[in-house]
């Protein structure tokens, strides 16, 4: 089956499948137009690992907010040193541009704007070069994470979306990042399990340490 020969709304069923077959299922049926978006955290460390393993010139992608932590372009160079690969960058307006149209500091007066800006907007702009990206998602991360499938049509993209670690702990997560002895974000050891922009990003649990202070749980990348 080729990728034009996908149904979105009867699409195959890969949940029996490893990462690894997943990963090596979207290269096999997407090539060059299947990246992995990468946040550079622990899940990523383990996918990086996976994709270049499996198609040394696979593509990956990182959202630069300008608002990152030093850590985190750290560990971007790490993970290019490592793992052999460039990640592509997506940008979204400068904090100049941003501040000039929407005054200082948008993510505290709205940051579900300030993440349309610097995130959503990058990220479409992205996929809309690409048939199929691949994701960190876990179903344990967050409710509104719980129903992600391996495979599924992203129909707010409008793209294949592959969550190669949909059915993983975060425990399955670190012990592969140990007995591989892969690079990670050293913020994890500093207790933020989701790391984001240093505004909106703070120690805690699962996802519990972004956008503290407020009702949002999602950027808008996901959902």
């Amino acid at each position: 089956m080729t990728a034009a020969a996908l149904d979105p709304q009867n699409p195959p069923d890969l949940e029996a499948l490893s990462a690894e077959e997943v990963i090596a299922w979207a290269h096999e049926h997407f090539g060059d137009q299947v990246a992995l978006a990468c946040s550079f955290q622990q899940e990523e460390s383990v996918l990086v690992d996976i994709l270049v393993r499996d198609r040394p010139d696979a593509r990956a992608f990182a959202l630069d907010t300008g608002l990152l932590f030093a850590e985190t372009y750290a560990t971007w160079k790490t993970f290019e040193d490592r793992f052999g690969i460039a990640v592509e960058t997506a940008v979204g307006p400068t904090l100049e541009e941003q501040a000039a149209a929407h005054g200082d500091e948008l993510w505290k007066r709205d940051p579900g704007a300030c993440c349309g800006l610097r995130k959503v907007e990058p990220l479409q702009r992205t996929l809309s070069g690409l048939d199929a990206w691949i994701t960190g998602v876990r179903r344990d991360q967050a409710p509104t994470r719980a129903g992600a499938r391996k495979f599924e049509w992203d129909e707010r993209n409008g793209l294949w979306k592959f969550n190669p670690l949909a059915d993983w702990s975060e425990q399955d997560v670190w012990a592969r990042i140990n007995e591989r002895d892969l690079p990670y974000h050293p913020l994890h050891d500093q207790g933020y399990s989701s790391i984001g922009c240093i505004p909106c990003t703070q120690p805690g649990a699962g996802r519990e340490g972004r956008w503290q202070g407020n009702d949002k749980t999602e950027c808008g990348l996901h959902g």
